[in-house]
This record gives structure tokens, C-alpha cells and sequence, in this order.
């Protein structure tokens, strides 16, 4: 019988949803473990906080709020449930996969939710989401032949998205004033410059990696 303290056997791979959920320790982990869950919720809240804003219409009214604090709370728990899953051995091939789809979703979500009540040009959309989807999917063609780092960038790309597409999404001009959308306006013009350029850092990245069997 494996323990269940770190470090005593190696870790268990997850089968289907038997294992551990929530406690720490080597044994089998389940798909349907904690930090999986925070995932999969974060993917669901999506399409949800669109729902909400594409309601509300522009009128910077009740929903519109919601879909923000909806956007704010699911974005902000990114990194959470990977924390999550390395302290308590809780990492499984499904969530590796599913953290980074979570972030693109909430992401895109947001994007295409402010075009959607023309708050936001499609060109911003089609220009971030283009990056996005294309690296992903780079990252998947080059991954069975190649060893890619991670982007230096990539991370505060993220989090730059985040803080932009938050500040979009609450209507704060509305009690602050005009200069709340020129602010944005700024903040959208660093992240397009930002999602650009980590985008073609990967790319290079990618390119100049060897391949594994050389």
C-alpha cells in the first residue's frame, strides 16, 4: 500500500477520476482533483461573463458589473490551482493541458465579448487571438521533436492581458470620469505591442531549438 507522504514512493499516475482529490501526498491522483476543478471552472465562467456583457448592451449598467467581478475572479486565480497542484502532488497530464486553455478562453472570451458590444475593434481581437491559438498550436506541432523553453515574456503577457481586459470590462468611467477611457486606450496599445512581440519571441525560440535527436 503506498504511503500517502511526500517523498516515501514515487508519485502514482492519475487513472479516470479514482485518487486523490484534495490531500497531499504519492499515491494515485485523480483527474477530478482540486486544482483540476478551479480549471474547469475558470473555463466555465466564460462563456457566462460574455452572456453578461453582451446583455447589458453597453449600457454600463448591473450586468456589466457582474461579467467584470466574474472576469477579475476566474483570471485571478490563475496560478492557483498550479500552486495548488504542486504542493499537494496533485499535477496530471489533464491539467497541464487544461491551465493554459483556461487562460486563452478567459482571454478570448473577454475580447471577443467588448467587440461583440463594440467597445473594441475586431482587429484588436483577431490580432491577440491570432497570436494565442498560433502559438498553442505551434506548441503542440513542435513539442513531440523539440524542447522549447518558455517565453521570458510570457507570463507578464498575461498578465498584462489581465490587467487590461479588467480595466475594459469594469465601467469605472462611469463614476471616475473620461480619462478612464484614454487610460484604456494606452493599456490596450501596451498589450497589443506586448502579445506581438512575446509572439515572435516564441517563434524564434522555436525555430532555433534543436531538434531531440540531434
Amino acid at each position: 500500500m503506498a504511503s500517502n507522504d511526500a517523498g516515501d514512493t514515487p508519485a502514482t499516475p492519475p487513472s479516470g477520476f479514482r485518487g486523490r482529490v484534495l490531500a497531499p501526498g504519492t499515491s494515485q491522483v485523480s483527474n477530478g482533483n482540486i486544482a483540476n476543478i478551479i480549471t474547469i471552472v475558470r473555463i466555465v465562467v466564460a462563456p457566462l461573463f460574455v452572456w453578461l456583457v453582451v446583455a447589458d448592451g453597453g449600457d454600463d449598467g448591473v450586468l456589466r458589473w457582474v461579467a467584470a467581478a466574474l472576469f477579475i475572479a476566474a483570471i485571478a486565480t490563475d496560478g492557483l490551482d498550479g500552486a495548488l497542484a504542486r504542493k499537494r502532488n496533485l499535477v496530471t497530464t489533464s491539467g497541464i493541458l487544461l491551465d493554459p486553455i483556461a487562460d486563452k478562453v478567459l482571454i478570448g472570451g473577454a475580447l471577443v465579448a467588448l467587440a461583440l458590444v463594440q467597445d473594441l475593434p475586431w482587429w484588436v481581437v483577431v490580432v491577440i487571438l491570432v497570436r494565442e491559438i498560433g502559438i498553442t498550436l505551434l506548441r503542440f506541432l513542435v513539442l513531440a521533436n523539440r524542447v522549447i523553453p518558455a517565453s521570458r515574456g510570457g507570463k507578464l503577457k498575461t498578465i498584462i492581458q489581465a490587467i487590461t481586459l479588467s480595466s475594459w470590462l469594469v465601467p469605472a468611467w462611469v463614476i471616475l470620469g473620461d480619462w478612464v477611457l484614454g487610460m484604456n486606450l494606452v493599456l490596450m496599445g501596451i498589450t497589443i505591442l506586448v502579445t506581438v512581440v512575446t509572439g515572435l519571441e516564441y517563434l524564434v525560440t522555436a525555430f532555433r531549438a534543436p531538434a531531440l535527436d540531434e
